[in-house]
Formats: C-alpha cells, structure tokens, sequence
C-alpha cells in the first residue's frame, strides 16, 4: 500500500454514525457505566477520542508503536526530557531549534540535566562528545535553521552500543520523507504545527516511540503533566495529515527550483538544502530521505543584518513571519527571530550569521517564487551599492 493510500485508510470512519470525518469530541468527561469501568475514555487529559485517532495516525506514519500528541512542539521535547533524571546529560546537535536550546540550557540545567552540543554531522563527533553521563543522544536531521544532516542509522548504532536512547526531530523532513526509527532511533519527535498539520492555523506537538515500554513511560509524562493536544487542534491536524505526502512533494520540488536559482545570485554567499549536490551531505540525505523537503536557508556575501532585513522586507509571495511547513511561503531572519535567544557567539559558531535568511518554500507557483527572491535581491543589491558610496 502506497503512502497516500495508507494515510486516508488508516483515519477509520466513525462507528457510531459513520461519518467519514473524524468527529471532534469537544468532551472534558465521559459517563461510566460503574464507578471506575468505561468504555476505553474517563477524562481528556488521559484520554481523548479525536486525540487517540491522532496519535495512532502518526504512529502507524512513524512505523512505531504508539504515539502522543501534545499542545506544542515545546511540549513535545519537554515530555522527552522529563524520561531523564538529575545528573543525566543529555547530547545534542549544535545547531539546534532555539526553543529547543532555551527549554535544555534555561530549564532543566537548573534542574541538573546538563547538555553538551557537538556537530553530528560527523559522526566520529558524537563519539567523542559521549561521556559517562550521557543518556540521551539529539538530533535534528535536517536542522533548523542550516539544514546540517546527520547520518541516523550510524549514530543510532552508535546509542545503541553505549545504551543511550537517540531522540530524532523529524520535523523538516516529516515521515513522508524520513522515517527516523526504522533507522534506529528510539523516539521521533514533531512539531505538527508545521508539515504535519501544513496550514499554519494549529499549534501542535508529536511523540513516537518505538518500543511499547518507552511508550508506556511517555503516556506516563503526558497525563500526569497534562500538555495534551485538544480535540479540535487534533482534528486539524488529522486534517492537514491528509494530505502530507501530496504537499511534501510539491514543497520539495518548488524547493530544489528556489534553490538552485539562489546559487546563480552574487549576492549570496552559501545555499543551504539538501537537494544540492553541494551540500555537505547531500549523499547522506539522498540515503534516508526520500524528498528532501521545503526548508532552505542562504547568506550573503556581506555578513550584516541590516542588508538581509531590506531583503525580507521586500517579498511578496514570501510573508515576513516566523514557522515554517505550512502551504504559504515564508521567510525569516533566524538571529532576530527564531533563533534571538541564542547567545551570539554560539548562535554564529553554529553557522547562524547574521545575514542568515530562511525560506520556508510554500506551494505557490515556482516561478512566481523564484521572481519574488530575484526582486527583493535587487532591491537588497541596490541598498548594498548606496551604502558603498
């Protein structure tokens, strides 16, 4: 059964009434038949039917055994590193989601949680960077926001022979792409605000794992800290889910088109995608993935912030926002938005410069895309040349 076809299939019509849509049950509670026996759903913090369809969906899209839908991606990572205790370390890509870094280095190093980052797109580097405390292995492969991969299946075999448990953030590439446990890690995390759902209209987080036992420690976090998906967030995503290998692959396909004209522009300084063959891993990225996705950052050849900002300020079709995956375009300054909270000096030693610029590349028309950069460059060209005078 292809993709597609298993996605529709796998969203059951619904057995009271059979309607083919998933019914949104806007419940907080359910009537037991007896003190303590129901029919599978007490209270929605614990249990939800809309929600249980969800995470069943993205289980089965994962190849793993259960999964867990939570309010936000944040959420989602926090429910991971609660699995950890005081004096565990955990080991993380470094160039990293900055949510991601505020929750690991603000939050729970207080908490005696430490975290190392290291690049693992080597992974002689990973091997290195584990010490005795290690517990947990990070990654994010493609990262956000310079699209580094890391090599799953090795550095999986790598946790696996130090017990360590591999955490993979499958947001950019989506199981319609990249399938993170059937290469060997333990847990894939999403935030579904962004492909998953794919309408930039619901906030939304994901957990899969791939053993029972560590689905059973998830459920676990999820009910007794209560950072649940609500059902009609969760029928939004059932929705947006619909249609994720359709939309991954028209993402991707205008992608590698914006891409490659961005290569061609003297103004810019480094393409960042997957798709290029001139990407640091591209053989490694043509390996696991099977699209390699709608993200693209680029630099310019002069490093300043105020040059990229007349750039991003001079798109049409790219609206000036933060997030990313969904079917509008998108473009953003990662230093002063998504990534401001990163020290500088890490942020740039992570390959986020200042001119960095990411485009999150919707399903408009390539053409009209590719005309739109070419435009806002001539304008941020014009502003570079006036400046030299």
């Amino acid at each position: 059964m292809k993709a597609q076809t298993k996605i529709l299939h796998s969203i059951p019509a619904d057995e009271l009434t059979g309607a083919i849509s998933t019914p949104i049950y806007q419940t907080s509670t359910f009537v037991q038949d007896a003190p303590g026996v129901h029919r599978g759903y007490d209270y929605s913090r614990t249990n939800n039917p809309t929600r249980a369809t969800l995470e069943k969906l993205v289980a089965e899209l994962e190849g793993g055994s259960h999964g867990f839908a939570f309010a936000s991606g944040l959420a989602a990572i926090d429910a991971v590193v609660k699995l950890l205790a005081s004096g565990d370390e955990i080991l993380a890509v470094d160039d990293i989601y900055g949510g991601a870094f505020r929750l690991f280095t603000h939050v729970y190093q207080k908490f005696g949680i430490s975290v190392r980052y290291t690049d693992t797109t080597d992974v002689a580097n990973v091997a290195a960077a584990i010490t005795p405390r290690t517990k947990l292995i990070w990654i994010e492969t493609p990262t956000n926001p310079t699209l580094k991969i890391s090599d799953i299946r090795a550095i999986a075999a790598l946790a696996k022979a130090h017990q360590l448990l591999l955490c993979v953030d499958n947001t950019f590439a989506s199981p319609a792409a990249q399938k993170p446990l059937e290469l060997g890690a333990d847990i894939v995390v999403h935030s579904a605000t962004k492909y998953l759902a794919g309408h930039s209209d619901v906030i939304a987080g994901v957990v899969v794992t791939k053993t029972a036992a560590l689905g059973d420690q998830v459920k676990f976090i999820q009910n007794a800290s209560g950072a649940i998906l609500g059902p009609f967030d969760s029928w939004l995503a059932i929705r947006g889910i619909e249609t994720l290998p359709l939309r991954i692959a028209q993402h991707s396909k205008n992608a590698q088109a914006v891409a490659e004209f961005l290569q061609t522009q003297d103004l810019v300084r480094n393409v960042y995608y997957p798709g290029l063959s001139t990407h640091h891993n591209h053989a490694i990225a043509k390996q696991q993935q099977q699209y390699f996705g709608g993200v693209i950052s680029f630099d310019l050849q002069v490093d300043e912030a105020d040059i990229a900002t007349q750039l991003v300020r001079s798109t049409r079709y790219f609206q000036l926002a933060e997030s990313l995956g969904g079917v509008k375009s998108l473009i953003c300054l990662p230093s002063e938005m998504t990534h401001k909270s990163i020290p500088a000096d890490i942020r740039r030693k992570a390959g986020v410069t200042d001119s960095l610029i990411r485009l999150s590349v919707g399903l408009e028309d390539a053409e009209d895309l590719v005309d739109d950069l070419k435009k806002a460059i001539r304008v941020a060209t014009g502003r570079l040349a006036t400046a030299a005078l």
